[in-house]
């Protein structure tokens, strides 16, 4: 899983807050990624 997917994911309501922030404790994202991705702080 990339950054771009999960984004896309995120953006078009497929995935939530809690599954991105999963993304970043598996390290398939940095915390900055994530923070880019919903907008605010980790």
């Amino acid at each position: 899983m990339t950054f771009e997917k999960i984004k896309e994911y995120y953006d078009n309501g497929f995935w939530n807050k809690e599954m991105v922030r999963n993304a970043v404790k598996k390290g398939k994202i940095t915390v900055e990624q994530y923070e880019e991705i919903v907008g605010e702080k980790f």
